[in-house]
């Protein structure tokens, strides 16, 4: 039988739980790479650069990649944008990206650990967790 809530404290307790499951630093995946798909993402290619992502990901056969999608950073003129962590190191978010950018960064940053310099935009996280 499931605990039940019976506080706010609860709800936040059970909350934290659910996204520690989820979470990239929650033991599960060592990767996660997210595709930011608002409508400005998508307008510019961010299903493209998802689906090259899914292929190479199927093609190497690596198994600790968490892929995710968000929604819209703010800035539309550098979409479509790909943030890539890896567990224990700064994110990295890319700019620009196309399936041909994706795939490298994938088999150069991913696999390698070599951050491909050209088409980074920032390093860090943009929330505090």
């Amino acid at each position: 039988m499931a605990d039940k809530i019976t506080s706010p404290a609860d709800l936040l307790a059970k909350a934290k739980q659910a996204q520690d499951a989820l979470d990239l630093r929650g033991g599960a995946k060592d990767i996660q790479v997210t595709v930011h798909m608002g409508t400005c993402g998508i307008a510019s290619g961010a299903r493209e650069v998802l689906n090259a992502l899914m292929r190479v990901i199927e093609e190497t056969g690596v198994s600790d990649v968490n892929v995710t999608t968000s929604g819209c950073m703010g800035l539309c003129s550098r979409e479509p944008l790909v943030t890539v962590e890896l567990l224990g190191k700064e994110a990295i978010k890319y700019e620009k990206m196309d399936e041909m950018k994706m795939r490298q960064v994938f088999k150069r940053h991913v696999l390698e650990g070599e951050i491909q310099t050209p088409f980074v935009l920032a390093k860090g996280a943009e929330i505090v967790r």
